[in-house]
């Protein structure tokens, strides 16, 4: 898919809406003048850094297969049941269907990702071994995160903390919990396990947080404990966080506001249908949160795209935000907040950085987001791939 490009100038282009310049990259980063190697006329076009995916689930796709014909029932663990029914009955190909999409993602500017791996006592390993295949095969193109992620619950479901153990020992980056209350009954018994296993690799972690309200800010609050007592700032992340949308604003703020001092982030999908943490009330407290898709037509769901324009307009639209500056905001949500987020280094559009990025025929950020137009360049770790 990408076209090797060692020296290379894009002329003529717009970082962020601001003036037109000329970006050079040498050597896989952006420098101050190649003084030579290939030039490509973007003809004034938006550039655009990489974009970024912070939360999806790669390994559950029917991407690229045949369509899936939802049955599902309203439950979470209607959802989870109705999955793991699924997976047998398709003897679903998690390794084809998540390079699918990965590859997807890739030609719409994505460059860099997080995505969760299934971990339960029916697959085991699978999904993870599926997700580094794909992560192995665009090496070099996109930066991918694998999270070990137990959605069925951990200490509910035996051999399953032995199996996030060996899950990190393979390669995945990240370790993943989800609803310590709701799934697990056991919010103590989980998160020995999950912190257990952060110290003993040194890894960061991500716990899906659906719980509503008082439930979700009790298991919110020993999240923040364990965070601070074992000195994890800036190493930990809440996925979802519905309960940060439900609480009264008061108790909100304290929450919110212990989670900036521990550097604690959240990613939000935006969905629609469902309280969730505002933009506004998480960045007047200095907690940052970036955006993700979630799953992408898989079995809990018929809809998403591998678009992070399309998803930052989502993210606009489920926060209210319609001035022009405001959507800068969504933006960020799927650029330098979700690098700062899952904590992707080297990025940006300035000298050193990594040379990823995006060309649209747009005038601003805020008509990119809503317009969502064909990707003209996409550039990655200095190849050219659209």
């Amino acid at each position: 898919m990408a076209q090797a490009a060692s020296d290379l100038t894009i002329r003529n282009v717009r970082p962020l809406g601001g003036p037109a310049t000329d970006i050079h990259i040498r050597g896989g980063v952006f420098v101050v003048d190649t003084g030579g190697g290939d030039s490509i006329d973007g003809g004034g076009a938006l550039l655009l850094p990489g974009l970024i995916e912070g939360h999806t689930h790669l390994d559950k796709t029917t991407w690229g297969g045949p369509w899936h014909r939802n049955t599902i029932g309203p439950t979470r663990m209607d959802r989870i049941a109705n999955e793991r029914a699924w997976r047998g009955a398709t003897n679903h190909d998690a390794a084809a269907r998540s390079l699918a999409l990965a590859r997807a993602f890739l030609a719409n500017g994505t460059t860099r990702m997080r995505t969760h791996a299934d971990i339960d006592p029916g697959i085991g390993l699978d999904h993870v071994h599926a997700s580094l295949h794909t992560r192995d095969a665009l090496a070099g193109s996109m930066d991918m995160q694998i999270v070990a992620f137990p959605q069925s619950g951990i200490v509910c479901q035996p051999g399953v903390a032995a199996l996030m153990d060996a899950a990190m020992a393979a390669g995945a980056d990240v370790v993943g919990g989800i609803d310590p209350c709701e799934i697990d009954r056991d919010p103590v018994g989980q998160l020995d396990i999950v912190f257990g296993l952060a110290g003993k690799y040194g890894k960061p972690v991500d716990i899906h947080l659906h719980e509503a309200g008082e439930m979700g800010a009790f298991s919110l609050g020993l999240i923040l404990e364990r965070t601070e007592t074992l000195g994890m700032h800036g190493l930990v992340t809440i996925s979802h966080g519905f309960c940060l949308g439900m609480l009264p604003i008061a108790e909100r703020d304290v929450l919110l506001a212990r989670m900036a001092r521990l550097g604690m982030r959240i990613a939000t999908t935006a969905p629609a249908g469902i309280a969730v943490p505002t933009l506004a009330a998480c960045r007047a407290a200095g907690v940052t949160i970036y955006g993700g898709n979630d799953g992408i037509r898989d079995s809990w769901t018929p809809y998403g795209e591998p678009d992070m324009l399309d998803r930052a307009m989502h993210i606009g639209l489920r926060n209210g935000l319609r001035r022009d500056d405001e959507l800068v905001w969504a933006l960020e949500c799927v650029t330098t907040a979700a690098a700062a987020g899952c904590g992707f280094a080297d990025y940006g559009l300035t000298p050193g950085c990594r040379a990823d990025l995006v060309l649209v025929d747009a005038e601003t950020v805020a008509e990119a987001i809503v317009r969502r137009p064909p990707r003209r360049l996409v550039v990655a770790g200095g190849q050219i791939v659209v």
